[in-house]
């Protein structure tokens, strides 16, 4: 693989410029897991459940305003739906929501999510479980909130903008137009060997090509 030289040193400029933020965001991440309550692993379990054909800030926003009117933990789908408006499909999405939270509920109706992910020593076994059990996961909304919680070191987030990123510094030749569980983990395993080759982490990466569209380090 022949990747496009140019492309590469503007990654690593910018990765070189902005390190010490992206080191400071992925510890801030581990600390959701590690120093974090039971809620705040659901908050960005819900958070990934409205990413899907959205802004990430209008969903971080939208989940905000659910946990500021005491919905995000206990409503109903109809009680999450008026909070949701700029999220996409919100009413289904308001559905995934409640049924995400449902899974991780214990019949006491505590939440039971840190020991359920600590029962995986495998974070790609981990990821093919959450996208097979929870409603309006595939492997990208899995990886982005494994990501989120500190577990995405060697998990690649799929989403548009990191596609067409993956064009320019050819890695894969084409944004494809759907992408299969094989075909996920086979760009997964592209991006590994230019990590590699880079000596920049995965999940690094992704922030780095975030930055690179969006200009900042968000979620």
């Amino acid at each position: 693989m022949t990747y496009n030289k140019f492309e590469v040193e503007r990654i690593k400029n910018i990765y070189n410029n902005i390190k010490p933020d992206i080191i400071n965001r992925i510890s801030e991440f581990e600390n959701i897991f590690k120093l974090g309550s039971e809620e705040d692993i659901i908050t960005e379990l819900i958070f990934c459940v409205f990413t899907p054909q959205s802004k990430a800030r209008k969903c971080w926003e939208a989940v905000c305003d659910l946990k500021n009117n005491n919905v995000l933990f206990t409503g109903k789908p109809q009680d999450i739906l008026p909070y949701i408006n700029s999220v996409r499909f919100k009413n289904r999405k308001s559905e995934y929501a409640y049924i995400a939270r449902s899974f991780f509920t214990d019949n006491n109706g505590l939440f039971n999510i840190k020991k359920t992910l600590l029962g995986f020593d495998d974070k790609r076994e981990l990821r093919n479980y959450l996208a097979e059990n929870i409603k309006g996961y595939g492997y990208k909304e899995a990886s982005h909130f494994l990501r989120n919680i500190g577990f995405g070191k060697n998990l690649a987030i799929l989403d548009r903008h990191i596609l067409k990123n993956l064009v320019k510094l050819n890695i894969i030749d084409e944004i494809p137009k759907s992408i299969s569980k094989k075909k996920y983990s086979e760009i997964e395993l592209k991006i590994e060997k230019f990590c590699n080759k880079i000596n920049i982490r995965m999940d690094y990466l992704d922030l780095v090509l975030w930055y690179s569209e969006a200009g900042e380090i968000f979620k």
